[in-house]
């Protein structure tokens, strides 16, 4: 009986993972609001599948924190840290302080003990890192300046949550006397009560220990399993591993999580990094789903019909606290035109690592129920309104401040015909811009990043900055008399954006576009814009180029192996757009048949006798040959 409950409960929690979160996802709530609206869904408020045994599942699905903390201190190597240091702890670091000190003034006068007025601060500082990555993933923001400052704060966020980890069954001792009884506070004070001297000397010895044997004994170990050829084995000792790092800390008094993530950074330069990360990750991303699907299952709504204009009020107090905090600090870290409001809007919600910290706070007998319940709530609907706040930034900021920037200095664009405007001039749009100015053509070009403008013109490019997206400057730019129009911006949205525009009002110019895929090459398609590039293909065939030569091919095998590979692309990819707009079964199995067709033409073409005069031009195999001889 025992067994099928368990069964029962297992499909429960899966079904209802598979089926929220890909609508969760398909809607751009993204998959932590999926898994936290399936565990809602399945619990005692809605379907009633579920009950008592979520608070154990939270338990078990508890490791999956102590995994993702592993795979962010494996992800900060030591070289990044130092190249970002500015906008992590100077940008990030500000952020949490300021953000913590106001959200505790606020929990003080609203006559919350000290104690949990400092762990509430600490708690709602930080803000989700799973929305705001994947919103600047599917927006094509990372690569800009309030994106890549969003993400360093999030490192930072992510740094922080170690520590206070470790101060918060230390804060939850200040108030009222600690529960002893409790496992997650016994293990500390089992250490609290050796002399302090010898408290400092064990975990300094504990962490050394770790240090060295993921400095020098640990790649070995990891060689001596590779080398076995067994995947599953080396999955087995990545998870002991991890396991016993955290227990080994747990036994000391420190957090388990925290000795997993010194044990990741330890590991950052290790040739097994991406290995231990791709082994660890599935694990990490099922525990962490069982573990945000228990919190939405718990989660007390009776609070909220019990009085819904509180907690609607904390929510949008939070909302607001951070934003003003994010805008202030935006603009103090010179974030211009607008880019300061955007990166304001991507932090102002709560994070995932809140319902973490809620949990061990409750554990450790810092929160009560009422506290815990009213907390999971505010958290979980700032992150459910993250989404709007961007729709809001895009729908009615965004255009009051394009207004706004039309008198600054940049927009302020040259009186002369230029035959092409280049929009983006990133890593891209700098090598197309180099090409054409080096030939003597007059180029205008445009950029969204103020920064990335800033620092061009400083080696002497003439480029403006400009929201492309904007009609007036397109207008300004001299689109009405332009020749071509280069789309080279990392934005692939906006790009197609403009690409509509300009090819309903402005249809004599032509247009040269970059896309991230064969799909975007289709929505180019789409659009009657025929010169697309995909942005990685030409390098990475170049590369393969090189793979064949290094393989044994002479140069000119190489050379025409790769070429005919271009070639037969260029020819399929009409054919692929065709079967994808009326059939993606039939798209699917084209795909396979042309994969198949070019494999069978390359092989025909090596089996084919080359004649001397076809690698004349290929001097170096000529020589390795003539050397050979001798």
């Amino acid at each position: 009986m025992h067994n099928q409950e368990f069964f029962l409960n297992a499909l429960i929690y899966l079904g209802a993972a598979v089926v929220s979160v890909p609508i969760a996802k398909k809607l751009g709530l993204g998959s932590v609001l999926g898994y936290l609206l399936a565990g809602i869904i399945i619990g005692p408020f809605v379907l009633r599948l579920v009950g008592n045994e979520a608070g154990e599942v939270m338990h078990f699905a508890e490791f999956g924190v102590v995994l993702m903390l592993f795979i962010i201190g494996l992800e900060l190597e030591p070289k990044l840290l130092w190249k970002m240091r500015r906008s992590i702890f100077g940008l990030g670091g500000l952020q949490v302080l300021l953000t913590a000190g106001i959200i505790t003034g606020v929990a003080l006068l609203l006559n919350f003990q000290l104690n949990r007025a400092v762990a509430i601060g600490l708690i709602l500082a930080l803000s989700s890192t799973a929305i705001v990555l994947q919103t600047l993933s599917e927006k094509g923001l990372m690569r800009n300046i309030a994106g890549r400052s969003a993400f360093s704060v999030l490192l930072f966020q992510d740094m922080a949550v170690i520590p206070i980890l470790a101060l918060l069954p230390i804060i939850a001792t200040l108030g009222t006397p600690a529960d002893l009884s409790d496992t997650s506070i016994n293990s500390i004070g089992q250490v609290a009560q050796l002399p302090g001297w010898l408290q400092l000397l064990i975990i300094i010895g504990a962490i050394t220990v770790l240090v060295i044997i993921g400095r020098f004994a640990a790649r070995h170990i990891f060689r001596l399993v590779a080398e076995t050829g067994l995947h599953e084995v080396f999955v087995a000792l990545a998870l002991l591993m991890v396991i016993g790092t955290a227990l080994g800390m747990d036994a000391i008094g420190l957090s388990p999580a925290l000795g997993t993530f010194i044990a990741g950074v330890v590991l950052a330069d290790s040739e097994y990094r991406h290995e231990l990360e791709t082994t660890i990750d599935p694990f990490k991303g099922l525990l962490l789903g069982l573990f945000f699907i228990s919190v939405g299952a718990g989660i007390n709504f009776n609070l909220l019909i019990e009085d819904p204009w509180v907690i609607i009020l904390f929510v949008l107090l939070l909302i607001f606290i951070k934003f003003v905090v994010l805008l202030i600090l935006g603009r103090i870290f010179r974030l211009k035109k607008g880019f300061e409001f955007l990166f304001a809007f991507l932090l102002a919600q709560a994070s995932e690592f809140a319902f973490v910290l809620i949990s061990f706070s409750k554990q450790n007998k810092l929160f009560d129920e009422q506290t815990s319940g009213m907390l999971l709530l505010v958290v979980t609907l700032s992150m459910a309104i993250s989404p709007l706040l961007l729709i809001f930034n895009d729908k009615a900021v965004s255009p009051i401040l394009a207004r706004w920037q039309n008198k600054l200095e940049y927009d302020d664009i040259e009186d002369e015909e230029t035959p092409v405007i280049l929009a983006g001039f990133g890593r891209f749009g700098l090598t197309v811009g180099r090409i054409l100015l080096a030939n003597g053509i007059k180029v205008t070009i445009l950029d969204n990043n103020p920064s990335n403008v800033e620092t061009l013109r400083k080696y002497g490019f003439k480029l403006y900055f400009g929201d492309i997206t904007r009609p007036t400057m397109l207008e300004k730019a001299g689109i009405e008399n332009a020749r071509l129009l280069i789309l080279s911006m990392a934005e692939h949205e906006n790009a197609l954006k403009v690409a509509e525009i300009v090819r309903k009002k402005y249809p004599h110019v032509k247009i040269l576009a970059r896309a991230k895929d064969i799909f975007h090459v289709f929505e180019y398609l789409n659009l009657n814009i025929n010169k697309v590039q995909r942005e990685n293909f030409h390098s990475a065939a170049e590369l393969g180029n090189d793979a064949l030569i290094e393989l044994g091919f002479s140069k000119y095998e190489a050379y025409r192996a790769t070429r005919t590979f271009k070639h037969h692309e260029d020819q399929v990819t009409e054919e692929l757009y065709r079967h994808w707009l009326e059939d993606q079964g039939k798209f699917i199995q084209e795909t396979r048949r042309f994969a198949e067709q070019v494999k069978e033409t390359l092989q025909a073409e090596k089996n084919y006798s080359i004649h001397e005069t076809d690698c004349a031009w290929d001097v170096d195999s000529l020589k390795d040959e003539a050397k050979k001889e001798k």
